[in-house]
């Protein structure tokens, strides 16, 4: 007869062993005695150390955006191209020429910028071609691809009219002076029409992906940048234009910082444990710097009424407030994606609700 012991008794055996000698470290799982920590058969409890959010190999359960700073100056480049065509729509009915030449030039300026980001991150020039030939209202990239090929001939051809007084009066330059000026008006109308679009779909194109910080502020995010866009474009209008003449450019200086200052607000206390990563480290930083910069572009605008050194000043203020926000946000985003507890724990979280809820 054998006398090995049955392969059960061995394994328990092992097993009482490892309880014995061996605590739990894992970063995941539940505590085995429901009070975070296991205990020996002879009833020791042995301390659970803290959970430690990895993952396999170190790599991160989220794989961090792979966009650069491009991506961050598309975003701005984008708002104010919006921003600008706002302000020119708005000079061009008001009767302000100055406003409306500052923003028509400003607005083909950041849209030829954008598309060149856009075509960078893209890799090659073929790419965005590509994306013309489908039509796919589900997916932000594919709409904001569109918005931007509407808005883009339509702010050109805008530009390309003022300086229609330039040309020659007689023969074919004659001609094109005299039909340039009321086209570049329907352009700049239709420009305008395209541009609250193109100023917010970025904020839906971030929300749409799985990174934290950016999925979680979906209600904020288009909000945000439609502030920054109508700031960036008020921006332009008080640095070109007299002050006699910037009105508009004050009242969207208003408008623009008290939604962008609003969404801010909402994305550093409402998302909880999410709204971290923008009260931290460098997005944090940006973000206080841009709030700082849009109070004082405010403030200098409407103080700065009858001063054109001031109202440039504010106009400088507002653009560096735009640049601040949408960098603070794209790399707000970028850090909630690289760690992993921006991932973990509200999935916890949205678990306990969720057992709650049906128990």
């Amino acid at each position: 007869m054998s006398t090995d012991r049955p392969v059960g008794d061995r394994f328990r055996r092992f097993r009482d062993r490892l309880d014995e000698d061996t605590p739990a470290t894992g970063p995941v799982g539940p505590p085995r005695n429901g009070r975070g920590g296991r205990r020996r058969r002879g009833g020791e409890e042995l301390r659970v150390p803290e959970a430690e959010f990895t993952s396999y190999y170190g790599r991160p359960i989220l794989k961090a955006p792979v966009w650069k700073w491009d991506i961050a100056a598309y975003l701005f480049t984008g708002g104010l191209a919006a921003g600008s065509s706002l302000l020119a729509a708005g000079g061009q009915l008001t009767g302000r020429p100055a406003l409306r030449r500052a923003g028509r030039v400003a607005s083909l300026a950041a849209v030829t910028a954008s598309t060149v980001f856009l075509i960078k991150d893209l890799g090659r020039p073929a790419r965005f071609h590509h994306m013309l030939r489908v039509a796919k209202p589900t997916s932000p990239m594919s709409v904001g691809t569109w918005i931007l090929g509407a808005f883009g001939p339509a702010a050109g051809l805008a530009a390309v009219a003022e300086g229609a007084a330039w040309l020659p009066e007689r023969g074919l330059p004659g001609l094109a002076r005299r039909v340039l000026p009321p086209v570049g008006h329907a352009a700049g109308l239709a420009a305008a029409a395209t541009a609250p679009a193109l100023a917010t779909y970025t904020g839906v194109l971030l929300a749409d992906t799985a990174v934290p910080s950016w999925h979680e502020a979906y209600p904020e995010l288009p909000v945000i940048f439609a502030g920054s866009a109508l700031a960036s474009g008020a921006g332009v209008g008080l640095i070109a234009a007299p002050a006699a003449q910037a009105g508009p450019a004050r009242r969207m200086a208003v408008a623009g910082a008290a939604l962008e200052l609003y969404g801010a607000h909402r994305v550093e206390t409402r998302l909880g444990l999410l709204s971290e990563p923008y009260r931290t480290g460098r997005p944090g930083r940006l973000l206080r710097a841009g709030r700082a910069l849009t109070a004082a572009g405010v403030a200098g605008a409407l103080l700065g009424r009858r001063s054109r050194t001031l109202s440039a000043l504010s106009g400088v203020a507002l653009l560096g407030a735009s640049v601040a926000t949408r960098f603070g946000i794209f790399e707000g985003g970028v850090a909630s994606a690289k760690d992993p507890k921006y991932t973990v724990l509200p999935q916890r979280e949205r678990l306990e609700r969720r057992r709650a809820a049906e128990g």
